[in-house]
């Protein structure tokens, strides 16, 4: 069952810019996991390929659309901030469960040389927090839009995504900050099949064409690297004749973005994705 959680924490001393980035969030992932199971925070960090999690950037509030990526300054200790996990794996969220069910506010973890206290974790939708939420993938399957009905035809043809992140894909040696088609649904069928055990096949996207896009190029810079993605808004429709299982599967797909996000980085942060009412 996927799951997006949102840890809410207060810092007990300045973030410094350099413990900001997507490597020491990536890391005080690995150190929660860690403290429940070794071995289980050795495998995940071992995992080379189609990572069973993802992570947002350190947020300090709900922005309307995008998340924060970057900093000019260091965040002030005492500043409540949030952060988004999402597993995908099935098992994952019980192995954890000892995490979840017994924190404990008072222990202090580390964010790079920052000491912080966790206060909280949502699991389920909240007025003020659209980050948080879980769906198994049958439900994902199940809720999916096919076509058939007269209301929603038109709607279950037309794939709003939100690039909330920077967001890029690899090809070859090389990255492209480009959302075309077979990028963005190659990257969510090759999770999807992976952890839903209802795997589709890749000639679903035959029927898929880029409508809209208003995006543009962004800059993640750290201390050992410099990442070049793309955020804003794209949409995809679905064109010709094609059967409604098909169209369910994609909008499957579609659904799932939000927990699995897309292209690379994911695990530090990248790719964050939400679908949207692009108008």
């Amino acid at each position: 069952m996927p799951y997006s959680l949102v840890i809410n924490f207060v810092p007990q001393a300045p973030i410094s810019l350099a413990h900001l980035s997507g490597r020491h969030v990536h890391a005080l992932f690995l150190d929660l996991v860690s403290s429940v199971d070794r071995k289980l925070g050795t495998a995940l960090h071992l995992q080379e390929k189609e990572k069973a999690f993802t992570l947002s950037p350190i947020q300090l509030k709900l922005n309307q659309k995008l998340l924060q990526w970057s900093y000019r300054r260091p965040i002030e200790a005492g500043v409540p901030c949030w952060w988004r996990v999402t597993l995908l794996d099935d098992d994952l969220f019980g192995q954890l469960a000892d995490l979840w069910l017994n924190m404990n506010p008072n222990q202090a973890w580390q964010l790079g040389a920052t000491p912080l206290n966790l206060m909280s974790i949502l699991a389920t939708p909240q007025r003020q927090q659209p980050w948080a939420q879980y769906l198994s993938y049958d439900a994902l399957y199940e809720q999916a839009l096919d076509g058939t009905d007269s209301e929603t035809a038109q709607q279950a043809r037309k794939l709003n995504f939100t690039f909330c992140t920077p967001t890029a894909f690899r090809y070859s040696q090389y990255d492209s900050c480009l959302p075309d088609r077979d990028s963005v649904f190659r990257s969510l069928l090759r999770r999807w099949n992976r952890y839903s055990g209802n795997p589709f096949h890749e000639t679903i996207f035959e029927s898929i064409y880029p409508s809209f896009f208003n995006i543009k190029t962004e800059i993640v810079n750290d201390d050992r690297s410099k990442f070049i993605g793309c955020v804003g808004d794209i949409s995809y429709s679905i064109l010709g004749q094609v059967d409604p299982q098909t169209i369910k599967q994609i909008n499957a797909l579609a659904n799932f973005a939000f927990f699995a996000g897309v292209g690379r980085k994911t695990p530090m942060g990248m790719g964050q994705v939400q679908m949207t009412d692009i108008r």
